[in-house]
């Protein structure tokens, strides 16, 4: 599905975008699962584009009628779409597609049941190089082998507290997602909060996330 960013005009799939809808005291919020019904608004998605939607007043202009929207839009919708992959974790939890430790996780990577590593952003660094080296192994071992898919995504988006107090756990430093629909639905989330947010997605760009270069391709153009 196709639709169009109110700040450049352009043209994109709704995955690259994100939506706000009014609501009924005529206040803009952000509809990050794009369900909600009434008039809407699509912005490309990211925290740059939401600011300067804010800053150039386009909500007001596309929707052709007068709304009242918030100075800190921007950052209210990243706060949304963090509670939503973060629900999206406990779900996976529930569904025994997510792990935590580095051993375990370590474990689940070597034995191919990964669908994606996550760690929090307040690792240490030593651990961090280690589990990511262990990744980048893995993902060379599956593009030699001639294994179908794209590499396994890296996301470093949420801090240990974050974690720890939405599932239910202590110290969550290194987790990874088993293969689910469950897990899969918050791998789905965590690449649109790593967009949104301009965070490394080592996995999930034609680019690689250690060139600090943290946004795909298709990063929409200012007018």
């Amino acid at each position: 599905m196709i639709r169009t960013c109110a700040l450049t005009r352009t043209e994109k799939p709704v995955e690259a975008l994100v939506r706000f809808a009014v609501g009924p005291d005529d206040v803009l919020v952000p509809d990050v699962e794009a369900r909600a019904g009434g008039r809407g608004v699509w912005i490309t998605l990211s925290h740059e584009a939401v600011s300067e939607a804010v800053r150039k007043k386009a909500f007001a202009r596309s929707l052709k009628g007068p709304v009242t929207v918030a100075e800190d839009l921007a950052e209210l919708t990243e706060l949304r779409l963090r509670q939503r992959l973060l629900s999206a974790l406990g779900m996976a939890r529930k569904a025994g597609q997510f792990v935590t430790g580095a051993t375990k996780v370590k474990g689940v990577l070597q034995s191919g049941q990964a669908i994606a590593l996550l760690t929090a952003k307040d690792a240490a660094e030593d651990g961090r190089n280690k589990m990511l080296g262990s990744l980048r192994a893995l993902n060379h071992a599956r593009r030699e082998a001639g294994l179908p898919g794209p590499d396994l995504p890296h996301f470093e988006l949420l801090q240990s507290a974050e974690m720890d107090l939405a599932l239910g756990l202590e110290n969550v430093i290194h987790a990874a997602l088993t293969t689910g629909a469950a897990a899969q639905s918050a791998v789905d989330k965590a690449m649109r909060l790593a967009r949104y947010s301009a965070q490394p997605m080592e996995g999930c760009t034609d680019r690689n996330a250690a060139s600090g270069v943290l946004l795909p391709a298709d990063q929409d153009e200012r007018r």
